[in-house]
């Protein structure tokens, strides 16, 4: 289990290289960052280190929980005792929210591609929960986005389009702190999320043979 997120370049089976989830729903606006890096900075507070340290912790976080359903033990030692501590935090709501339920893997940190729609996408996490197939797709923080959907409706494709079937898709929100809770969330349709995501990838495909023009 990599401990470091890192950069997968997606081909297709004939070599073309295809355009990954969060790269193509990337040309989305994202409204509320703005007003959001402009109260840190009232506050004296650099939102790119801020967002380096509240990423570091959730991509520890994320890969703790990996490592924990692997049955791996998870490699700490590049990161800071505040980020190990608020990471064990997410690592334990987790554990709770296992505790009422049978786990059993079949895919985890899997990359995969649709080579009916041209793009690829690593998938956090595909199994059994309580016998019914399902995918989950882990997130650190305080809240659930509209763009975290919109990726879930994507790496539901890449199940299906993979030939595996999803009965239930799932975001599981893991707080970095005891304010920021836990959630989760289950999907019964995503097929308007995958309609918007489908039309940001032609844009996505557009813009770049338009610059490339």
């Amino acid at each position: 289990m990599a401990k470091t997120a890192a950069h997968i370049r997606y081909r297709t089976s004939n070599g073309a290289i295809v355009p990954g989830v969060t790269t193509f729903l990337n040309i989305l606006n994202k409204p509320a960052l703005v007003p959001w890096a402009n109260k840190l900075g009232l506050q004296g507070i650099d939102s790119s280190k801020y967002v380096d340290d509240k990423a570091a912790i959730g991509t520890l976080a994320h890969y703790m929980i990996l490592c924990h359903l692997e049955g791996e033990e998870p490699d700490i030692s590049d990161y800071s005792s505040k980020q190990i501590d608020q990471a064990e935090t997410c690592l334990i709501k987790f554990w709770d929210w296992e505790k009422n339920h049978t786990l059993q893997t079949i895919l985890s940190e899997q990359p995969l591609i649709s080579e009916m729609h041209g793009f690829g996408g690593t998938v956090d996490w595909y199994g059994l929960v309580d016998d019914v197939a399902t995918l989950i797709d882990f997130k650190t923080g305080s809240g659930i986005y509209p763009e975290m959907v919109y990726q879930l409706s994507c790496y539901d494709h890449l199940l299906m389009d993979n030939g595996h079937y999803v009965h239930s898709s799932q975001i599981v929100r893991v707080g970095r702190n005891e304010n920021e809770g836990f959630e989760t969330r289950i999907y019964t349709s995503l097929s308007d999320a995958w309609e918007l995501s489908l039309h940001c990838l032609v844009i996505y495909n557009l813009q770049k043979k338009m610059k490339g023009s």
